[in-house]
């Protein structure tokens, strides 16, 4: 039987990611389920959970994974569509010895993609590449497997509601921007006390709404506005596949996911004192400040979920989060990125101190910072221009963080630029405690990239 050999674009770093039609087929899909399940099996692996998003090509893009997933002899276990943390949820509770979810996450509905997980690991860099390799040699496990359609959703909204507290809260506004979270989503709001506002909460691949990314402070204006106009007390939203937060609190201030983490870190240490809490590159300087003067051990890793779940599983360390709004909880949770558990988990937050997200945001530093800030710069020379960067700094004698890109520290702050794994673009941000201080960045950062013949984002200065 032939086997599709992967477009080399779609091999990612911590997941497998294409326009449909394009560079990803139903024929990519089932090559995936050959050469993945032939690595599970080959690691003593039986069984593996399947599920999907809410967009259009998922279900077609499913069967076909499946299909190869049966041809290497496993167990196939379908929890059907739904969020990214309920298959991650279906991995952990059946249990099975992998996972693959068909997602596209927050890409435009033309794409689509596969996250997956190997004997309870992220399984990325290295190990997706090695994929490739195997599709070319052909040399598959072969067996008879099976499938059966398991339904999760209650299982995973009751565990999900575990950690409710009754509430004293005016209205709840909930934005999953027509994604994958939506249904499990109006399943927990039936399942726990309060009013609930739910908008965009039809799953629909077409994201009529809006795009389900809450790190872009446009696709927060409808949730600003619902909460404004319904007197809420605070806004949630989640991207495509529901792993990841964004939230609003009752005057539309946008609460960035550095900033849920200190109120996160706070809570954790109570049970955990001097645990490790892990943050990204992007993450604000206050976040670190705050976990120290908590009296956590502050950890700045890398960016990207595959890296974070395995420097959180190094640590044993019970709590981590990146600037893109994923957090991970492993404290009296699993580990995983999950926006509806760290919803829930924030709703209880607020109970348990008899306080508003509004008032907790005013007790904060308010820093002056830009959000993540993405220009085009093609895969090749993204890198490149990174490692120019850090050549003229380090020559310069500069206060640089090298763990991912370059993370420099002044008086006025500091600056980041770093290369995307996932796009054909570099990302900067900048952090300061004055606008002033704020320009002065903007501007070193500008110097760098004209240096490297690049030109900064439109408005950045």
């Amino acid at each position: 039987m032939s086997v599709q050999d992967f477009d080399p674009t779609i091999l990612r770093e911590y997941d497998v990611r294409g326009i449909v039609g394009e560079t990803l087929t139903a024929e990519t899909a089932r090559t995936l389920g050959l050469t993945f399940g032939t690595r599970l099996a080959q690691s003593g692996g039986h069984s593996v959970a399947v599920g999907y998003d809410g967009r259009l090509t998922s279900p077609e893009l499913a069967q076909a994974l499946v299909d190869g997933l049966m041809s290497c002899g496993l167990a196939v276990r379908q929890v059907g569509m739904g969020p990214t943390p309920m298959l991650s949820f279906a991995i952990k509770h059946l249990p099975t010895d992998g996972g693959v979810m068909v997602t596209g996450s927050h890409n435009p509905p033309e794409y689509n993609g596969f996250k997956m997980t190997l004997q309870g690991a992220p399984f990325f860099g290295a190990d997706i590449q090695g994929l490739a390799d195997l599709a070319a040699a052909g040399d598959f496990v072969s067996g008879a497997g099976s499938v059966e359609e398991i339904d999760l959703r209650e299982a995973y909204t009751a565990r999900l509601a575990e950690e409710f507290q009754s509430t004293r809260m005016a209205p709840i506004a909930w934005d999953p921007g027509n994604g994958a979270a939506g249904e499990i989503l109006n399943m927990l709001c039936a399942t726990i006390p309060g009013h609930h506002h739910v908008i965009n909460g039809i799953v629909d691949g077409t994201f009529p709404g809006h795009h389900p990314d809450p790190t872009v402070p446009e696709n927060l204006v409808e949730l600003q506005a619902h909460v404004r106009e319904h007197n809420c007390e605070l806004g949630i939203a989640f991207d495509g596949d529901g792993d990841r937060i964004g939230a609003v609190d009752g005057q539309g201030r946008i609460m960035w996911a550095d900033q849920l983490m200190m109120l996160f870190a706070e809570d954790v240490l109570l049970n955990d004192p001097g645990a490790s809490i892990i943050a990204d590159v992007k993450s604000s300087q206050a976040l670190f400040d705050e976990i120290g003067r908590l009296g956590g051990d502050p950890v700045m890793w890398n960016t990207g979920h595959s890296l974070i779940k395995s420097k959180m599983a190094e640590l044993s360390a019970p709590l981590a989060g990146e600037m893109s709004g994923h957090i991970f909880f492993a404290d009296r949770y699993y580990g995983f990125d999950d926006g509806l558990y760290a919803a829930v988990r924030l709703l209880a937050l607020l109970e348990r101190r008899q306080t508003s997200l509004a008032a907790l945001y005013d007790q904060m530093p308010q820093m002056c910072n830009t959000p993540e800030v993405r220009f085009p710069s093609s895969e090749e020379r993204k890198f490149a221009v990174i490692e120019e960067v850090a050549g003229r700094l380090a020559k310069a004698n500069a206060d640089v963080t090298t763990i991912d890109g370059v993370r420099v520290n002044t008086e006025d702050g500091w600056w980041l630029l770093r290369a995307s794994n996932t796009q054909d673009v570099l990302v900067a941000r900048c952090e300061s405690g004055d606008a002033d201080g704020l320009a002065r960045l903007k501007q070193d950062l500008c110097d760098q990239l004209a240096e490297s013949g690049l030109s900064p984002p439109e408005n950045f200065l």
